[in-house]
């Protein structure tokens, strides 16, 4: 039996919130046609579907993860209409869709992230999103299912089969890794790759986005000498743990109970290790009380003054690292309602549509982030799931009301 394809409701319009200045001001449309152009694959004629809207189309796909690809394109093609002064949108076929997708590819989707993707706390509005004054970041990776297709099982592959009880995974699987800020939830880099990669393969990609004036945290997985030194020549100040078992020579035991060590390159001659050799502060703690707490937990960090950083502080601080978890159920259980797999069935377009998935989030965060300045409230007291429903809420026809107008409404979803 044929299966039925899915429709919107009625006056849900991705245009008013593009009329309402969201994603263009989140995404400027000059950037997406900067980037377009660079990677020559902005339209060269007045089209019914230009790239720029190509761009915002992939984002939209993740606002409505169960229409049809037509569906999405009508509420874009919406906003498009009433900007050029038509009276109805421009029909367009799905084999359109598909033929621009392809000629956009992924890489101006990811190069929009690294150039609109920023932080968005303040100190003023926002402590807690900071510690001795520096932002504080995390790393961490995650994996999801793919369409069953041939080219994307070849490019991304499969899960062990140790790993499936069946013994074969019914689908292709991707791996990412991402750079959010820890209390805004906002991703401020993202990797996609094999289901072979490694996340810290896939995260050293990302190490150029730490810049000085941050924390950045990581687990054990990331941590290795030359992501060490990577991260640390950003002027990023670090906080990663390691495993428990490492060796590390004690030079001088600080007043809070933690020491300072050097860590050093392996698999090189012994004189240039010890030229590389790093200087680390290193804090072992335990979490009592808790069932499934480790025996011993060690962190490394830059932060070798314990006047400044004071070890118990650090310890707890640590596990600020785990909101990153709560993004990636932002990703896939809010933002894509609980859908299996992505849509795209070619390897560049799931790389597309991850990219565009990241920004849709980014944009649901910004949005959020509104509603949380305004107020000066920790933004884990408003709801994700609150304003991605307010992005699909039905709103006022865009030319109802001109942006500057929008602009002043104040967001807040509890």
């Amino acid at each position: 039996m044929a299966r039925t394809k899915a429709v919107l409701g009625e006056g849900a319009r991705l245009s008013d919130f593009l009329a309402a200045s969201l994603l263009a001001r989140v995404v400027p449309a000059d950037v997406v046609h900067a980037v377009l152009d660079e990677h020559g694959c902005n339209s060269q004629r007045i089209r019914s579907f230009p790239a720029v809207a190509g761009v915002y189309y992939c984002m939209a796909l993740s606002l409505y993860p169960e229409a049809a690809y037509e569906e999405v394109f009508a509420v874009v093609s919406q906003g498009l209409a009433w900007a050029n002064g038509a009276a109805q949108p421009a029909l367009v076929a799905k084999s359109s869709i598909s033929a621009l997708r392809s000629r956009i590819g992924s890489a101006p989707l990811s190069d929009l992230i690294k150039r609109c993707c920023v932080p968005l706390a303040n100190p003023q509005d926002h402590p807690q999103a900071f510690f001795a004054g520096l932002r504080l970041v995390a790393f961490d990776g995650s994996t999801f299912e793919l369409p069953d297709e041939a080219d994307n099982a070849r490019d991304f592959g499969y899960p062990s089969s140790s790993a499936i009880t069946a013994g074969h995974a019914g689908y292709p699987q991707a791996r990412c890794a991402v750079l959010i800020e820890c209390a805004t939830h906002a991703i401020l880099g993202a990797k996609i790759g094999a289901f072979s990669d490694g996340e810290r393969g896939l995260a050293a990609a990302l190490l150029p986005r730490l810049e000085s004036g941050m924390l950045c945290m990581a687990d054990r997985g990331f941590n290795s000498f030359e992501h060490w030194r990577q991260a640390t020549a950003t002027g990023a100040q670090l906080l990663w743990r390691c495993g428990s078992t490492w060796k590390m020579p004690v030079q001088r035991v600080l007043d809070d109970g933690s020491f300072l060590s050097v860590i050093r390159p392996s698999n090189v001659p012994r004189a240039e290790a010890e030229q590389q050799a790093m200087t680390v502060r290193v804090i072992d703690y335990e979490l009592p009380g808790l069932d499934d707490a480790q025996p011993r937990y060690r962190l490394l960090t830059t932060l070798l003054d314990p006047q400044r950083a004071p070890a118990m502080e650090l310890a707890a601080l640590y596990h600020q690292r785990w909101e990153i978890e709560s993004v990636f159920d932002e990703l896939k259980t809010h933002l894509r309602q609980n859908r299996r797999v992505l849509r795209s069935k070619t390897p560049e377009l799931v790389r597309q549509e991850f990219y565009g998935w990241v920004l849709a989030h980014y944009a649901v965060r910004w949005l959020l982030h509104q509603g949380a300045s305004n107020h000066r409230i920790p933004h884990a007291e408003l709801s994700f799931k609150g304003h991605v429903e307010l992005l699909r809420r039905t709103q006022p026809h865009s030319g109802a009301f001109p942006p500057s107008e929008a602009q002043k409404a104040t967001t807040l979803v509890p």
